[in-house]
């Protein structure tokens, strides 16, 4: 149970997208874990930070400062609130979006108590100018503060209590190395198997008090895109549906049919990607086409197509991203049941790629 953050409107209105709308934030916090040993998944990053915090408690000191980086909907925000209760220690929450000046991340840093934990989400999107105050304020505990402006401007300095920084960041490269550099645990999380997702179904179908079977959760762990805020999502949805027009449990079939009314196919594709790709089948022979071409045909902003639908469809191999253009993969036409140009050299680039 796990989950985050992107910032398109559109991404935020899918069933199937990663970010967080208001209803999701306000079932996250009862479905979210407490503590490591009732996080699923991530195996790696929950035993290496398991470490790092009993060595923390050990030695009586804060934890060093987490960098957590990965797709949205993984679980980030879960583990920087899971780090504050292994600490017993309160916890901050803020946004890079949200510290547009230096002066914000010093009154931000200056109200910490001993210990705490400052969670900063999105930290990519933090202004220059308060990214470098962060780095005193991570290495030093300490923080100048400019009293004046231009030759008369004087620098305060302020003594910062001990603290944990937890960043989280779904474009770990947008991070410039110094700042990448002050973290001393820095983790990647990874999209998760459908067998950790349906213990994340099983987990929170427990606590939404919904009866489901083994082979209901399978299948909505399988359309789940591999993030378990979307399973989530999927597993509301479909508790919705067994209760109004079944028995109130779920089963396999109540869950196939639940889903086929929110569009969401077998692999976990909606409408959005659907469109995508029928678009690039139907209309341009499976590619090469633009992005923007792309876009115009399926009635959405370029941006929406690229950031939007397209990494899913990529890691899925359902589409590739190529320097002359979008190309639709053989498993594209498998999936949508079409059928690739048989013949070779037809000028759309199909047989060259694919041998088809």
């Amino acid at each position: 149970m796990n989950w985050d953050d992107t910032t398109d409107p559109a991404a935020a209105e899918r069933l199937v997208g990663s970010v967080a709308d208001g209803e999701d934030q306000a079932v996250e916090a009862a479905l979210r874990p407490k503590d490591l040993d009732e996080f699923i998944g991530q195996e790696k990053v929950r035993e290496q930070l398991d470490l790092v915090l009993r060595a923390a408690r050990a030695r009586g000191a804060t934890a060093d400062h987490v960098l957590l980086s990965g797709a949205p909907g993984l679980g980030k925000t879960t583990l920087s609130m899971i780090i504050a209760a292994e600490m017993e220690a309160p916890i901050r929450i803020t946004s890079g979006p949200a510290i547009q000046h230096a002066g914000d991340l010093a009154a931000v840093l200056s109200s910490l108590q001993e210990g705490e934990v400052l969670f900063l989400d999105e930290i990519h999107r933090m202004s220059r100018p308060a990214e470098e105050m962060l780095y005193m304020a991570m290495e030093d505990f300490r923080v100048d503060v400019i009293v004046g402006k231009g030759p008369g401007a004087t620098a305060i300095p302020l003594e910062l209590p001990p603290f944990t920084l937890v960043g989280a960041t779904t474009r770990a490269g947008l991070l410039p190395p110094p700042l990448r550099d002050r973290f001393g645990f820095t983790a990647h999380m990874e999209f998760y198997e459908p067998t950790e997702l349906e213990r994340v179904v099983h987990r929170s179908a427990g606590l939404l008090e919904v009866g489901i079977e083994a082979d209901g959760a399978a299948e909505i762990a399988g359309r789940s895109r591999g993030t378990p805020r979307i399973a989530n999502r999927l597993l509301r949805r479909v508790r919705d549906y067994a209760q109004v027009r079944a028995d109130g449990r779920i089963t396999r079939e109540i869950a196939t049919a639940a889903l086929a009314v929110y569009e969401v196919d077998g692999r976990g594709l909606d409408r959005l990607d659907r469109a995508v790709l029928g678009a690039l089948l139907r209309l341009f022979g499976g590619g090469p086409v633009g992005l923007s071409t792309l876009a115009v045909a399926v009635g959405e902003e370029r941006e929406t197509v690229e950031e939007v639908a397209e990494p899913f469809l990529v890691r899925e191999g359902l589409l590739a991203r190529t320097p002359r253009g979008r190309i639709a993969t053989p498993a594209a036409w498998a999936h949508l049941g079409l059928t690739p140009p048989g013949s070779r050299g037809t000028g759309n680039g199909q047989g060259d790629l694919f041998g088809a």
